[in-house]
């Protein structure tokens, strides 16, 4: 998951990402960071970003957040948009 996440990520020059050990670090233009990683024993991704921190858990069929329900990538797309200004695609 984090992998399709990095490569949907790579044209966008603007951000400055980083995979390693299951965390995914998003550098973006401001100097602030949005952070995806694995907690493999809760069974779950998290993101923290200047707006919060996010829990996703997989339930029917994708990645929801364990409180709005909202589906991961379309929560993340939101999230990079707010605090990078890049419109990112994970068709």
């Amino acid at each position: 998951m984090l992998a399709r996440i990095e490569n949907a990520l790579e044209p966008h020059d603007d951000l400055d990402i980083d995979l390693e050990g299951g965390v995914l670090t998003l550098g973006c233009p401001d100097g602030t960071k949005i952070i995806v990683n694995r907690q493999a024993p809760n069974r779950e991704i998290w993101v923290a970003a200047r707006s919060g921190g996010f829990h996703f858990a997989a339930r029917d069929g994708a990645w929801r957040d364990t409180r709005s329900g909202e589906e991961l990538f379309a929560s993340l797309a939101a999230i990079i948009a707010a605090q990078a200004g890049v419109q990112a695609d994970f068709g």
